[in-house]
């Protein structure tokens, strides 16, 4: 009994750690969630742009630019990131699928030279200085700023709700718009937007950009909240996106109806992936290095529910076309 205590209160603990990284990989959910589900692209770009992110704005903390500006970088990066992986799909034809794992190979690359690391080297992080730091959201304010030497509002759970509810807000707004509703109809029909004369490779080219800029976004505060980048830092990040985008649709499909309120189900599902995760490593004290394993269970777990109920018809489902009135 005072071992399941003992647990228990470890797990309480961790609670507020684990609510911080969740709303941070929500928001890289969230960009997957543009497309994966709106313009029904499967795009693998993410794993590179994740880690992209996360190098461009740490390695401009450490040389001493604002944070807003490396987080700003970071996320036009990530654009950048998209823009080659919408190039080589809309203008060299090559699957959705296969272009996402051109580009993310490539970044591999550009992520090492970002970061002045070498093939082989020991050392595959880099660390902001602690002298020219100045994070959005950090580890070491979760206790900080209970205890008064830092200000409540740089609480993570608090900070990245916040920013988690205006990045809904503007893509609220985005996807209302004529561009917005545009992109929205060439992922739910393609060839009737293209009759309807819509630029159809524009819109991919544009959700593409956004969404890469989102998961570049994300990797610059998940590195902020580490204090570091580390090349291998987005390996798997398509994993966890999708059991974000998953568990959020099973567990709040049929009450959020809204655009917004299912981005925001996209959030839930991250939160509730990593304390899915956290349980399992603290209460029942399952090893770090099977956490893969985990993952792709929990994925192929919500992923069976909606077939046993007859609720999920297919992976990439065609939403109504749109209309701008939300």
């Amino acid at each position: 009994m005072d071992v399941l205590m003992e647990r228990l209160i470890s797990f309480g603990n961790s609670l507020p750690g684990v609510l911080s990284l969740g709303l941070i990989w929500g928001i890289m959910a969230i960009g997957l969630y543009i497309t994966y589900r709106i313009l029904n692209l499967s795009d693998l770009t993410v794993d590179g742009s994740f880690c992209t992110g996360g190098a461009v704005c740490i390695v401009m903390m450490a040389t001493g630019y604002p944070t807003w500006l490396a987080m700003l970088c970071a996320f036009l990066a990530g654009m950048i990131a998209g823009s080659i992986t919408g190039f080589l799909h809309t203008v060299c034809k090559i699957p959705a699928i296969l272009s996402g794992i051109l580009t993310q190979l490539g970044l591999w690359t550009i992520n090492m030279i970002i970061m002045g690391l070498k093939e082989g080297e020991l050392v595959s992080t880099l660390t902001i200085p602690s002298r020219t730091s100045n994070p959005l959201v950090s580890a070491m304010f979760l206790t900080k700023a209970l205890n008064g030497t830092k200000p409540f509002y740089l609480y993570p759970p608090l900070t990245m709700a916040v920013a988690t509810i205006l990045i809904i807000g503007v893509l609220y707004w985005f996807f209302g718009t004529e561009r917005g509703c545009s992109i929205r109809a060439t992922g739910a029909n393609e060839n009737m937007a293209r009759a309807q004369g819509i630029n159809t490779n524009l819109n991919k080219m544009i959700g593409l950009m956004l969404a890469n800029g989102l998961v570049a976004l994300s990797g610059a505060l998940f590195a902020q909240y580490n204090g570091n980048a580390e090349i291998n830092m987005g390996r798997g990040a398509i994993v966890i996106g999708l059991a974000a985008i998953i568990i959020g649709n099973v567990l709040f499909g049929k009450l959020f109806k809204n655009f917004a309120l299912k981005l925001l189900a996209v959030s839930f599902g991250a939160i509730i992936y990593y304390i899915v995760i956290q349980a399992v490593l603290t209460l029942l004290k399952v090893d770090s290095q099977y956490l893969k394993l985990m993952s792709a269970a929990i994925v192929a777990i919500f992923l069976t529910v909606p077939n046993i109920n007859g609720t999920h018809h297919k992976k990439h489902k065609k939403e109504e076309v749109p209309v701008c009135s939300k």
